[in-house]
């Protein structure tokens, strides 16, 4: 059957017979099982059939080995795999209900995470990909529909923009997805789960996520902008205990880039299928905690206010706070992303 525990002769002979198996909650990429091992519980995953299985198996195997380096658990430890049936077995975690002040544990944690990862480890994961011209495109055909006029200048710093991200340095170990639910709040910190997104790169295109609202997450959440300020201040304490290096780009570059990207609008299985920002005129759609015209009214904001004092990106200050003033004059029962999380 379509369900039956994949725990094969190997993995039996390596940690014994599984007990007691229950199917748990998942996304329609992978399986997943709680099960009971003589050293006690454990969770079984198995990554689904499809076009990029193998590549997601493999990179969520890589990255839990790169992230077991840590001095302090970050991951779950690996148990025990079967590539052949794209299968791991993990260390079971409890979670905990994260305190009102989630985001400073998370972002020491995220940090570290990040700082696991070597130079050496260069084409153990792919690289990060950003927005591209297509994107940068479909950015501005948005304001255009949305009967905001874009300045001469914003097209060429959104090719600058591109440009620079996607030459930016670094070789953190990125989670690709670091959202509410994928990080376990435990007794003994903040562990991440589910890296089947992986890649290398810099690490502040995923700091960036506190600020611009999670933006490939079904759970969008903001925060005051001074707990925002102690949980980046702890991202860059952690990074320079980690690393013995400063972080001295801002965030402007990345919460734009996540701006423009249409595909951060709407669920993994629906990215590349079409273009989302050229929807948002007609057609508001919901995903998890919010709607796709809340998401962008957000980041509009953030990113109006993040480069207000960008001399390069001031053209597309003044058009992020005009597209956002235009979506809330013409939808004004567009409500503020949630502040708490679920």
């Amino acid at each position: 059957m379509w369900s039956r525990l994949p725990f094969g002769d190997g993995l039996r002979a390596e940690l014994g017979v599984p007990r007691r198996s229950r199917r748990l909650a998942s996304s329609p990429r992978s399986r997943v099982w709680r099960v009971e091992l003589a050293g006690g519980p454990a969770v079984v995953k198995q990554s689904v059939d499809g076009p990029d299985a193998e590549e997601r198996y493999a990179r969520e195997l890589t990255a839990l080995r790169l992230g077991a380096r840590s001095g302090t658990p970050l991951v779950p430890a690996l148990l025990g795999a079967d590539p052949g049936e794209r299968v791991m077995v993990l260390e079971h975690l409890d979670h905990r209900r994260p305190s009102g002040d989630w985001i400073v544990g998370y972002a020491s944690a995220l940090a570290r995470l990040h700082a696991v990862a070597r130079p050496e480890d260069a084409g153990s994961l792919p690289r990060w990909q950003g927005p591209d011209g297509a994107d940068a495109e479909s950015f501005l055909g948005l304001a255009e529909a949305l009967g905001v006029p874009v300045a001469p200048g914003v097209s060429g710093e959104l090719d600058e923009l591109v440009h620079r991200l996607g030459r930016a340095p670094g070789h953190a170990l990125l989670h690709g997805d670091p959202c509410p639910g994928n990080d376990l709040h435990t007794a003994d910190g903040v562990r991440f789960i589910d890296f089947e997104q992986a890649s290398l790169g810099s690490g502040l295109v995923e700091l960036a996520y506190l600020r611009i609202g999670f933006p490939t997450c079904w759970c969008v959440t903001t925060a005051p902008a001074p707990l925002l300020d102690r949980a980046e201040a702890a991202y860059r304490t952690a990074w320079h205990t980690a690393t013995g290096t400063e972080l001295h780009d801002d965030l402007a570059d990345a919460c734009a880039g996540w701006l423009i990207r249409g595909d951060a609008l709407v669920a993994r299985a629906r990215r590349g299928t079409t273009d989302h920002l050229a929807r948002i005129p007609n057609r508001d759609w919901k995903w998890g905690t919010v709607t796709a015209r809340q998401r962008l009214v957000h980041r509009l904001g953030v990113v109006g206010l993040l480069t207000a004092d960008r001399a390069d990106l001031s053209g597309l200050s003044r058009l992020s706070t005009v597209m956002r003033r235009s979506m809330l004059a013409r939808w004004p029962k567009l409500q503020p992303v949630p502040s708490q999380r679920p």
